[in-house]
């Protein structure tokens, strides 16, 4: 499925205005890094997509096999690449599950996690091709 989004600049610092089908949305830095945090900053927008896409993936996999999930829960916490160490970002998530299930079903829900589509995309090659229009 292709989807796209629209950003445009506004009269303010760092301000951007998204329209991504029938919806628009804000984004911002915080006060901290300049902005006036009007709207999330672009990191927490990627922290969202990968949490909701979880949490959609789970609901979707439960429902098809007729598994309990009354409530799914998911924490992201971005760690920025450390030049110092060496080490690269990375992205913690913990998921919280509540309904009716086995461990292993709980074991294989954890491995569904991992297949969700932002998931994929952020562990994959991606090209990004930049023009100007």
């Amino acid at each position: 499925m292709k989807s796209e989004a629209f950003v445009e600049s506004t009269n303010k610092r760092y301000t951007q205005t998204i329209t991504t089908g029938n919806h628009t949305l804000i984004a911002d830095e915080p006060t901290e890094l300049g902005g006036d945090d009007k709207g999330p900053a672009p990191f927490d927008y990627l922290l969202s997509a990968l949490g909701s896409c979880t949490s959609i993936t789970l609901s979707m996999y439960a429902e098809r096999k007729n598994i309990q999930l009354d409530v799914i829960t998911v924490r992201l916490t971005y760690i920025p690449p450390n030049e110092i160490d060496g080490s690269s970002s990375r992205i913690i998530r913990k998921i919280h599950l509540e309904g009716d299930f086995t461990d292993e079903q709980e074991h294989r829900m954890l491995e569904i996690a991992d297949r969700c589509p932002i998931h994929k995309t952020l562990r994959s090659n991606v090209d990004i091709m930049s023009s100007f229009e």
